[in-house]
């Protein structure tokens, strides 16, 4: 519940980016991101903050209602037909009803048509970073001087592929620091460097966002909230279940209230993000979500920490279903389908990265299940599910996994999910273009 200090009602921002996983400077990434990592040092940093699916809707469906993919409905991309439950409630309609003034800026990635969201504003504008700066600036200078508590998600495409993009600086492949968790080859690098660019142009566009939150008066009484959706668009990392595609950045800013320069190691997943947002907001939180609010922890209370969370794959590109569970110590991978060792999306298929890596992954077929031991192998490379010293384990993630979908009555459980009529028509007209034989 909120605590009594809260009875101000904050002004809360999100600033959620595409496909960032936690390739920022203030998580260890190989990068520079000065206004990011300034943000972390003025607020709360996660670094066991996990997304419910590698991929851009489910993702940001959980965000916005609280729950799973598989529980809201939205088990694949908005654009192919996947849509939120028509009774689901979404995070600005709990806010409407707080009181809040709620609007969003440029991008989201739940619903073809943004209206069904609930915003009482949507300023549809251009979705790149130093726009959506722009326009959070002049809507700090301008409505929500009016006194009235606001809610506004800032919706950036950076850094989402394609990453040769003109207008953007590159980095220098050959000075790289390469990815751990994949091998060193030129076509990674060439992505790498792109990427990189995109990421500057994202961190200027956060110091705007700070200056202009700073420069607009309303700092003191704002919590600044800055997340992406899922981990980078490479292989082995967006459309996968291992941690470079589940890991995300979050930081919470609030001046005066949380004590900043905070790293906070504490399992999460963004389910959790809407519960929180509405005990801040001093609104009633429903029982049925499958998110907790972690208040207690941006106020340094005592925290009842999750044993453990869980992620999913169903739809992206192509048919993909997957159900895992994360503990501090453990990773376990259930794969429901056929396809290749490791799945990559259409866009990174076709990439430099993806074309680097194909014969590693699409030679071979994926296991039933995978079992990762977090402490030994920290990058996911050794799957230990036949090791006999891992049975119990196995046998005790699988148990969970099995529980899991049972009680929240996943749709997997009684077959294949049938794809959306849009998604049929994306399959018929481009097909094979991941290697991934279509449903």
């Amino acid at each position: 519940m909120p605590t009594a200090s809260y009875n101000s009602r904050p002004n809360v921002i999100e600033v959620i980016c595409h496909d960032l996983g936690q390739y920022v400077g203030c998580l260890g990434a190989p990068i520079e991101t000065p206004n990011i990592d300034g943000l972390a040092e003025e607020g709360v940093l996660f670094d066991n903050y996990c997304c419910t699916a590698a991929q851009c809707s489910p993702s940001r469906g959980s965000i916005m209602t609280g729950r799973y993919p598989h529980n809201n409905g939205l088990v694949g991309l908005a654009h192919l037909g996947w849509r939120i439950g028509a009774n689901e409630v979404t995070l600005p309609m709990y806010l409407n009803r707080a009181g809040y003034q709620t609007r969003l800026i440029a991008h989201q990635h739940e619903n073809t048509e943004a209206p069904m969201l609930g915003y009482q504003t949507i300023n549809n504008c251009d979705h790149h970073a130093l726009t959506v700066a722009s326009e959070l600036g002049s809507y700090l200078q301008g409505e929500a001087q009016d006194g009235q508590p606001f809610f506004v998600s800032c919706g950036i495409t950076e850094p989402h592929r394609p990453y040769e993009c003109e207008g953007y600086d590159r980095d220098n492949p050959d000075t790289l620091q390469p990815l751990p968790y994949l091998p060193d080859r030129p076509g990674i690098r060439e992505d790498l460097a792109g990427l990189h660019g995109l990421i500057w142009r994202l961190d200027e566009a956060v110091g705007q966002m700070r200056q202009a939150l700073e420069d607009s008066g309303l700092a003191d009484n704002t919590v600044f909230i800055f997340t992406t959706d899922h981990g980078i668009a490479m292989p082995r990392a967006k459309g996968t279940c291992y941690d470079p595609g589940i890991k995300t950045t979050l930081i919470v800013r609030w001046p005066g209230h949380f004590e900043p320069a905070r790293v906070q190691s504490e399992l999460l997943t963004n389910c959790d993000l809407l519960p929180t947002i509405l005990d801040l907001a001093g609104a009633q939180t429903p029982p049925h979500l499958d998110g907790r609010s972690f208040l207690e922890l941006l106020d340094g209370e005592d925290y009842e920490p999750r044993e453990d969370i869980f992620c999913e794959m169903t739809w992206h590109d192509q048919y993909n279903p997957m159900r895992a569970v994360r503990t501090n110590r453990y990773k376990y991978v259930r794969n429901f389908g056929r396809g290749p060792l490791v799945y990559m999306p259409a866009d990174i298929y076709v990439a430099p990265a993806g074309e680097a890596m194909k014969e590693d992954f699409y030679s071979s077929v994926r296991p039933r299940e995978e079992l990762y031991d977090l402490q030994r192998d920290p990058l996911e490379q050794q799957n230990v599910i036949d090791e006999p010293q891992y049975d119990d384990v196995a046998w005790t993630l699988r148990t969970r996994v099995q529980n899991w979908m049972v009680e929240s009555n996943d749709p997997l459980l009684y077959g294949d999910y049938a794809p959306t009529k849009e998604q049929r028509e994306r399959n018929s007209e481009r097909p094979m273009d991941n290697g991934v034989p279509h449903v």
